[in-house]
């Protein structure tokens, strides 16, 4: 089936474009607002004696503004005692109440990668949240980080924007005024309402143990042991099932609204009770790009250019068009080899889909969710086509600066956008500027440092697990297959993303450990140097004369923005997409063809 030949799928295309544009403006304006101390919003008078009572229990004086230096240490100590407070909270989570299926701790090592994971906005999971997590772990332990550490993520690019804005200067912001802002004026509200309408929809909120179930008809389910030698396939009887229940639509907001991508249920936002609607679904995808997308607004109206914001945000879109075209007609076209034996063509590959979803709806999530820094998934990536399933995996390696996390795409964009300027100075052989300010030594370094943290760690914890069994041993597929489930975990990890191949089980030590070691860096070793770079250019002088800088809107920068983007990211990973997907798809097209 040609996507050509999908009206409806155009159409909400169109619909989603649409609707994505007009709210840009507002929802830029409003955060402006919001990361302005002195900002007023229409929330100010229920919420501005919340907040001065706030700064008067944590003895935070709004006034005073930090260095970089004093900003980045109080993001590592609200972090890391985020991170503490949930890894106790998973170990001990069997002596809590909220607990009505009696579920036991979480080992060290899972309880480790998922304080990590959620601490860095990442959201990897290496459990099924219904079989693992009691209600309390899942409000206070993880919630409590779905909503810090996606103001952690604005509070950093609102600080790089203010370095950029500023000249002569030497603070870039309070962070523990951002951190209470963001979350008083911008995430609560915005999540409770967001709460409301999926309840609207059919998702659950409640507190009930979960329900059993009779079958009509008894199941047998096979098992194979391939990690008990001798154990070989072992077939059980299945008579009834378990009907999770709990507080879903209240972390589903902030997992979609923060780009977390957490899911309440092992399924995520395929499963019903998180996703039950094509509206729900929409709005899902809708919500992703919502304040991404805003935030390129903030940064011309800070800027004082707003056509540099509009182009910036025109680059991340015809980038986040052209990775869904591709994948939308891969999975439309679907797989030659099913075809050979009866499977409908005109179906295309709806293995591992919601019916309910199908293919425009699945691929478009896909995209979506790995161009934002979103793990959540309506489908099963391990089911895609190669090709298919070679996009999400490559939006993650591009650093998902294509909108991105909330806050995170662009503070990444940013430093592209400073390696762009660099280069086109080169180019022309003159001193590059951005926006009247020198580009020099030190930020060019800063900013290769936050584009190899995560090249090495991909590539180099991807051949480690590849040449030892520890790695080998959780693939559920060998081949070039089982080298894209280990190359998407750890893309997946550093690139803060959360979403994985799904053919990988990861709940070993090795694997949650490493990937925890993944995340933090993806994270930590990442924002530094874009506070470092925001505390280096809010000391620059402006140049006199605002036409020397080179222009940084239009229709040539944005092509040579995502030109630089997609060279970096096709000469660092194609070698090892090549032995994967790529490979995969050439061996699919052995017997069949895609055309």
């Amino acid at each position: 089936m040609s996507i050509f030949h999908s009206p409806f799928g155009w159409i909400q295309l169109v619909l989603f474009t649409g609707i994505l544009l007009v709210l840009t403006k507002p929802m830029g304006v409003y955060l402006t607002r919001v990361l302005d101390p002195k900002g007023k919003t229409f929330l100010d008078p229920v919420l501005r004696p919340v907040e001065k009572l706030l700064y008067r229990i944590f003895g935070v004086n709004p006034e005073s503004e930090q260095a970089w230096q004093g900003y980045t240490m109080s993001l590592l100590i609200f972090s890391l005692i985020g991170f503490v407070m949930t890894y106790g909270i998973l170990r001990l989570q069997h002596l809590f109440p909220l607990n009505p299926q009696g579920l036991g701790p979480l080992s060290e090592h899972l309880a480790f990668n998922t304080a990590v994971s959620f601490t860095t906005n990442t959201n990897w999971q290496s459990y099924g949240g219904e079989s693992t997590m009691s209600y309390l772990s899942q409000m206070v332990g993880l919630s409590f980080h779905n909503f810090a550490s996606s103001a952690v993520g604005i509070a950093v690019v609102g600080a790089l924007v203010r370095g950029i804005a500023r000249h002569t200067a030497k603070t870039i912001g309070n962070f523990w005024v951002d951190i209470v802002r963001i979350h008083l004026y911008l995430l609560i509200p915005f999540c409770l309402v967001y709460a409301v309408f999926l309840t609207s929809q059919g998702v659950i909120q409640n507190f009930n143990p979960y329900v059993t179930a009779r079958l009509v008809e008894p199941a047998a389910i096979e098992t194979v042991k391939r990690d008990v030698p001798g154990e070989g396939i072992m077939e059980r009887k299945v008579e009834e099932v378990s009907i999770p229940q709990g507080p879903v639509a209240s972390q589903e907001a902030i997992k979609i609204l923060g780009t977390n991508g957490g899911g309440f249920l092992n399924a995520n936002s395929s499963h019903p009770f998180e996703n039950p609607t094509p509206l729900s679904n929409f709005i899902q995808i809708l919500s992703i790009f919502l304040i991404p997308a805003g935030l390129t607004y903030h940064l011309g109206r800070m800027v004082k250019d707003q056509g540099h914001g509009w182009t910036v945000l025109s680059t991340m879109f015809v980038l986040f068009l052209a990775a869904f075209l591709i994948c939308w007609w891969a999975e439309s076209a679907g797989n030659p080899r099913l075809h050979e034996i009866g499977i409908d063509p005109a179906l295309g590959n709806m293995e591992g889909k919601e019916v309910r979803f199908g293919v425009f709806n699945s691929a478009l999530y896909a995209v979506v969710t790995t161009v934002a820094s979103c793990g959540a998934v309506n489908s099963m990536h391990d089911s895609f086509t190669p090709l298919g399933g070679m996009i999400p995996l490559m939006n993650i390696q591009l650093g998902e600066v294509i909108f991105g996390g909330v806050g995170a795409g662009l503070y990444g964009m940013l430093v592209f956008v400073v390696i762009t300027v660099f280069i086109a100075g080169l180019m022309i052989g003159r001193t590059p500027e951005y926006l009247g300010k020198k580009i020099e030594a030190y930020d060019v370094k800063v900013s290769v440092l936050f584009l190899m943290v995560p090249v090495l760690t991909i590539l180099g914890l991807t051949a480690w697990a590849a040449v030892s069994t520890w790695g080998t041993i959780s693939l559920n597929n060998s081949g070039p297959h089982g080298m894209s489930e280990m190359l998407y975990a750890f893309s997946s990890g550093a690139g803060n993303n959360g979403s994985a191949f799904a053919g990988l089980n990861a709940d070993t030590p090795w694997y949650n450990t490493l990937l925890a070691c993944a995340m933090l860096l993806g994270r930590f070793f990442m924002i530094v140097p874009v506070l470092a770079l925001a505390g280096n250019m809010v000391q620059k002088k402006r140049a006199a004369g605002g036409g020397v800088s080179f222009p940084v809107s239009g229709l040539m920068f944005a092509s040579l923005l995502a030109g630089v983007i997609l060279i970096v990211g096709a000469l660092t990973f194609f070698p090892v997409l090549s032995l994967g997907p790529i490979v995969e798809h050439m061996l699919m097209l052995k017997s069949g063809s895609l055309f």
